[in-house]
């Protein structure tokens, strides 16, 4: 049994040391939102995860992740080499997943003071793609600018309260619909990477 878990142990060790000894880079997106990304080399192609809190002005709080396996110069097609740095493209396919939860209070005119109070839930998961061009310079710096499209189902819960906190319940929701935002909104991305 002792033996098993020092080998289990020396084996795990051996797998970070390996993982460690890949290029790496580490830094930011700026889109509809403001993401950390982090890429991990694996031969010739990578991983790329993406944790980020879309909508600027959105009200309440919002969460997405994205992650990916993406092939450098898929189909041997590459850039004209430059004289410092270099140009890549690259693709791949993954997952994506977010939530939303939040809360909004405005002015109506009806009720003893006026206000409403709306309460929503909302999340989707779905498949997700990668493409986008990236330049590395000569010093550890990467530039990316990215179409990462998530297609899948969205689920929602609505709730509407008056002024006085009870729920109007005819004005309540609940669904699963697509999650359009996915193909534009959240997909555009400008990276800033540091590579080590």
């Amino acid at each position: 049994m002792k033996k098993s878990i020092l080998l289990v142990a020396v084996l795990a060790m051996l797998g970070v040391s390996t993982a460690i000894a890949q290029p790496r880079a580490i830094g930011g997106q700026l889109g509809y939102g403001i993401e950390a990304s982090y890429e991990h080399t694996l031969g010739n192609n990578f991983i790329t995860a993406d944790l980020g809190f879309p909508g600027w002005f959105a009200a309440g709080f919002n969460v997405m992740t994205i992650v990916t396996y993406n092939w450098l110069n898929p189909f041997g097609v590459d850039f004209p080499t430059v004289s410092q740095g270099d140009w890549n493209w690259y693709m791949g396919p993954g997952i994506g997943a977010g939530l939303g939860v939040g809360n909004t209070r405005y002015y109506t005119g009806f009720g003893s003071k006026g206000y409403e109070r709306v309460n929503y839930f909302s999340s989707f998961i779905g498949a997700a793609g990668r493409f986008g061009v990236e330049y590395n310079f000569w010093f550890p710096l990467q530039l990316s600018v990215e179409w990462r499209p998530v297609v899948g189902p969205s689920f929602y819960s609505i709730r509407h309260y008056d002024d006085n906190g009870y729920e109007v319940v005819p004005m309540a929701s609940n669904g699963v619909g697509f999650n359009y935002g996915g193909l534009y909104m959240t997909a555009f991305a400008l990276g800033v990477r540091y590579k080590f």
